[in-house]
């Protein structure tokens, strides 16, 4: 059983939402909030394993209400579910540790399967915007020599990661699911999902999006 912070403004999209999550995970219990002032009030509150944000509040940005997650419990799992797929609403929230990404446009059983990966260790995200993520970080592999990070700002200090490990790093951050990995690698999806606990414990790292946002500062784009 997970407890779980559900904001969301509007009634009939809250309650389609509540019981969505109630079906993926039964038994749980979901506190919902219509205001980012409450919702920030419930982290104060309560210790939760997953967040449901909209990003579209009356009093603001649900940006807010992860970086609060993030900071104050950094083992919850902010999930945001909203209508923008923009870069400008999209890597805000993934900068400040939103761990999934998902558009409200999705049917049902869509968005269900994303969030039963969760379990399996792997983030929700909405296809179109794991095809932004690869656009955007490919687009940056591109760039001039001259204007990439010097070599000294791509490495992170005393992190070593191996042949393998860039491997999987590489195709997480181009949004391959984890038994997408294995069949490419030929293993299994338990021993991905091990590497990638590995890589995210070396690289300090919780999310999908930093991931990807280290493998392009480690220059594994441009292999």
């Amino acid at each position: 059983m997970k407890q779980i912070l559900l904001l969301e403004d509007l009634p009939e999209i809250r309650a389609y939402l509540r019981a969505l999550v109630l079906q993926v995970f039964p038994g749980s219990t979901v506190i919902e909030s219509a205001r980012i002032a409450d919702a920030l009030q419930q982290v104060v509150a309560h210790r939760f394993d997953l967040a449901m944000i909209d990003l579209g509040l009356p009093d603001g940005s649900g940006v807010k209400v992860v970086q609060a997650l993030r900071d104050q419990q950094p083992d919850a799992q902010s999930v945001v579910v909203t209508i923008h797929d923009d870069d400008d609403h999209l890597f805000p929230a993934l900068q400040a540790g939103a761990y999934g990404y998902l558009l409200k446009e999705q049917p049902r059983e869509q968005l269900m399967e994303h969030l039963q990966r969760i379990s399996q260790g792997e983030p929700p995200l909405s296809p179109s915007i794991a095809r932004r993520m690869i656009s955007y970080f490919s687009a940056q592999a591109s760039r001039p020599a001259a204007q990439q990070p010097a070599a000294s700002d791509q490495l992170m200090p005393n992190v070593q990661l191996t042949e393998r490990e860039r491997e999987v790093l590489l195709r997480v951050a181009k949004g391959f699911t984890l038994p997408e990995i294995g069949t490419q690698l030929g293993l299994s999806r338990h021993t991905i999902a091990d590497y990638v606990k590995q890589i995210y414990r070396k690289l300090n790292v919780s999310s999908r999006a930093e991931a990807a946002l280290e493998a392009q500062r480690l220059g594994l784009f441009r292999r």
